[in-house]
This record gives structure tokens, C-alpha cells and sequence, in this order.
């Protein structure tokens, strides 16, 4: 894995735990560790930190084991004398983000309850870019099975041809992926 790439995950893997926990921090000194916490309209815990983890994120003072993970799941900053251009590192580094972000989030719902809309219809001072409630996931999940729910394709790299890029999303939408 190139040194560059591995490099600028981990400093932004650790830019945004910094993040998280600095809003964490404030969180906690204005509503307190018993604060609940969670996605709206939903019956399940923060779910990559849960689903990966298995720890069950209901208060604010769950979240400070979950920084700890995040912190010893962060390598070391590269340098010229600690050189880690492994793929391993670098995907640890961002297991670590993806549990700091899920918090800031269920963070930012407890600062900003109405920052995202809590309906299908966003406004453009209310977007829908949060988490998805119980509703709109079984919603979701309909339109996966009968093949409507609207989605897009990439494909790393250029393909050889325009046909076999063709052959390629023709390919995914019969499988209504």
C-alpha cells in the first residue's frame, strides 16, 4: 500500500477522532454521562459500533470506552523514522473513524435535533443525510427487493472498453444492484 495513501488516511482517521471526542467532551460537561443517546426513530444502538464491537452505545458515558478502542485502533502518525505503509494500519485507522463519526452524530442529534429532516421530503435547510429511522429503512428495503430504489455505479479504474462498461452496469441492474 503506498506510503502517501496509508499516510493521509491515518492523519485524518486521527483528525476526526479528535473531533468526535472534543464534541464528545463538551457533550458530556453540558448534558452529563446518563444523557441518552441514540439515531431518532430507531430500535437499535449507534450499529457499526454495535455490529462490529458488540457494545451497546445508549448514554453519553458509553461512548468513552468506545474512544479508548478508537485510540488504541489508531496507529502512529507516519514519519520519516515510523514508516507503516500496510494496508492492516491503515484499515484499523478507519474502523476507528467510522465509530468517532457514528458518535458525532448521534452527538450532533443531541445538540441539533432538527439538523436533518425526519421525513422523506429535505428542504434545503433540512437535508436528509442522517441516519435512516425504522420507517424509511423498511421503506428502503422494499425497493431493494422489487428493484426501484435508485442507486448509481462506479467502477474503479477505467474499463477496457465502452462495452464491457456497459456489460458491467447492464450486469448490476438486473441483479437490481
Amino acid at each position: 500500500m503506498s506510503k502517501i495513501i496509508c499516510s493521509a488516511a491515518i492523519r485524518g482517521a486521527k483528525k476526526i477522532i479528535d473531533m468526535a471526542e472534543e464534541s464528545y467532551e463538551q457533550a458530556l460537561q453540558k448534558y452529563g454521562p446518563n444523557q441518552e443517546v441514540a439515531f431518532p426513530n430507531t430500535a437499535y444502538f449507534l450499529p457499526v459500533i454495535y455490529s462490529m464491537l458488540g457494545a451497546k452505545v445508549e448514554k453519553l458515558g458509553d461512548m468513552k470506552d468506545i474512544f479508548t478502542e478508537c485510540r488504541k485502533l489508531l496507529p502512529p502518525i507516519v514519519t520519516e523514522d515510523i514508516w507503516l505503509p500496510y494496508l492492516a494500519p491503515a484499515l484499523d485507522a478507519g474502523m476507528a473513524t467510522f465509530f468517532a463519526e457514528e458518535m458525532y452524530e448521534a452527538i450532533r442529534y443531541l445538540n441539533e435535533p432538527n439538523f436533518y429532516t425526519k421525513t422523506e421530503d429535505p428542504t434545503a435547510a433540512n437535508i436528509w443525510l442522517g441516519a435512516a429511522d425504522d420507517v424509511i429503512f423498511r421503506k428502503r428495503g422494499v425497493e431493494f427487493v422489487d428493484g426501484t430504489a435508485p442507486g448509481f455505479a462506479a467502477i474503479m479504474g477505467a474499463p477496457p472498453s465502452k462495452e464491457i462498461a456497459s456489460k458491467i452496469a447492464l450486469e448490476l441492474q438486473e441483479k437490481n444492484l
